[in-house]
């Protein structure tokens, strides 16, 4: 598995695998033909059917146009066999009619790029196990948590790195609870973090707790769907629910920072390897590799926190990712807002859940981590791809814009 640092990516929304791949594959793509007197650009599959709604012509032109002039072209109907987030750019000289260079690249999930032949770059091996089968015997094997597993294999650098992520998530909820407003798009959907957060102070201790994570998590996915800078957790879609989670534990219990980051470490750790064995891309498996996974990740640093053996952690992470199996991805309007930013706030919420459920067992139970994303996996590709990030099928189909 590669580093945990392609799990938390900082960036700016709505999408990491619709906004932030494709900037990074234009930027590459510059980077590579500099001087060009023209850029054309192909968007195929998921990436054309929700592409205007997740900004993704405007991340690639934000990149190309300022140095020549660039054309976009969508081709919704055609999804490639590698992955349905594909992109080809060109590049012209003078008045070649043929491009200098052809660059087919796919936008995998989280912000990642792939291409055919060596798939996910960089790929550069950091972890020596890829399953938490594996890792979750090593810790009980050695008496390590799963975070000192993190620490093994990434090395005393990767503590620095989680601060950033952690002041970044932070901010993100901050900024989140001050806006108001309507967010862009022309759905006309409006913010409710604030209006949430202020309810729920007036509210009896478990009521307020709940909606105290509601609004966490809403400030964050309003955010996202404003452009605003967020970390993908795993992707930017499901940026809300993790960092939610884990502010409404620092507010309400105190925990230290340095725990705070092991736990990010090990919600990480359990992204990565649904990542590694699966997918986080809501293209290719649908939202239970988006959001599923979020809710996982958080039930994992929330049991960790509140001192979860090895096996409740998995445990927990099992049940967050189970009850979020077959969940389509069908944005409407191609907006990462409805359902999605709800969506969020339910799963925040879930993780907490699970992280209860986990700790009253002794972390014994049928169904591993493992296998669950296995059948995340397959049901995923099971799905038809208008359930898939296409705006076409579900939620999305004939929405009539304007109701909320």
């Amino acid at each position: 598995m590669e580093s945990i640092k392609g799990i938390y990516r900082i960036g700016h929304g709505p999408s990491s695998s619709h906004t932030m791949g494709p900037r990074r594959a234009a930027q590459e793509f510059l980077e590579r033909n500099p001087g060009a007197g023209r850029y054309e650009v192909t968007l195929f599959g998921s990436l054309a059917a929700t592409g205007r709604g997740h900004l993704t012509d405007r991340a690639i032109l934000d990149i190309l146009e300022p140095e020549a002039p660039t054309v976009i072209h969508w081709r919704s109907e055609m999804f490639l066999p590698f992955h349905p987030n594909g992109m080809e750019f060109e590049s012209y000289y003078g008045t070649a009619s043929e491009p200098r260079e052809r660059w087919r690249i796919y936008s995998i999930g989280g912000g990642s790029l792939a291409d055919e032949t060596t798939g996910e770059k960089p790929p550069r091996r950091v972890y020596g196990m890829n399953t938490i089968a594996e890792i979750q015997a090593w810790c009980e094997r050695t008496g390590c948590s799963y975070w000192e597993y993190v620490e093994q294999c990434e090395g005393a650098g990767i503590w620095e790195y989680l601060d950033r992520v952690w002041e970044v998530m932070q901010s993100g909820i901050r900024r989140g609870l001050e806006a108001e407003g309507v967010l862009p798009g022309g759905l006309g959907v409006r913010r409710k973090a604030s209006d949430y957060y202020i309810r729920a102070k007036g509210y009896s201790e478990s009521m307020r707790s709940r909606g105290l994570v509601y609004a966490y998590a809403l400030a964050t996915s309003e955010e996202n769907a404003a452009g605003g800078e967020i970390v993908t957790a795993p992707t930017c879609g499901s940026s809300g629910v993790l960092p939610a989670v884990l502010y409404h534990l620092q507010q309400t219990r105190d925990f230290a920072r340095t725990k705070l980051l092991r736990a990010l470490a090990t919600a990480g750790l359990f992204g990565n390897v649904v990542k590694h064995n699966a997918s986080v891309s809501g293209a290719e498996v649908g939202c239970q590799g988006e959001v599923g996974v979020a809710c996982a990740m958080a039930a994992a640093a929330a049991c960790q926190l509140f001192g979860g053996t090895p096996a409740q952690v998995e445990y927990a992470a099992e049940m967050g990712l189970e009850h979020h199996l077959g969940l389509t991805c069908d944005p409407i309007c191609g907006l990462v807002q409805i359902p999605c930013i709800e969506r969020n706030a339910y799963a925040a919420a879930r993780a907490l859940d699970s992280n209860i459920y986990a700790t009253y067992s002794d972390g014994r139970h049928r169904v591993s981590f493992d296998r669950v994303v296995e059948v995340m996996r397959q049901t995923g590709h099971d799905l038809p791809s208008l359930y898939k990030e296409t705006a076409e099928g579900g939620l999305a189909k004939n929405y009539p814009a304007g109701e909320e």
